[in-house]
């Protein structure tokens, strides 16, 4: 890791819309190496509409997301993934491994 490698962790108002009806999704993520690869791939799950939290461990190469199905679906999860690493220097990967519906 060196400094041009550093994320700021983004910080998201959720709305109203965004909170009902909530599903999490538990991805396989690959291609992290650092805590600020996962950083890189939080601020990215983060900033799609819908999602409404979103946990990244590069350890165990797992992120876990909460999310509202009616603004995002489990493939605009994963694209977000691809897409943290879109910067010619990281490239990251997802799959899904499990959903948990809300009652």
């Amino acid at each position: 890791m060196d400094d041009n490698c550093y994320v700021e962790p983004i910080h998201k108002t959720i709305t109203a819309a965004e909170r009902r009806n909530i599903e999490m999704a538990l991805l396989s993520v690959w291609g992290m190496g650092c805590p600020n690869c996962a950083a890189r791939v939080r601020n990215n799950l983060l900033s799609l509409n819908g999602v409404v939290n979103a946990y990244v461990d590069h350890i165990a190469g797992v992120a876990g997301v909460a999310y509202n199905p009616e603004l995002a679906t489990v493939e605009m999860l994963i694209s977000a993934v691809a897409r943290a690493g879109n910067d010619g220097r990281h490239e990251y990967g997802a799959r899904l491994l499990s959903m948990e519906v809300s009652p």
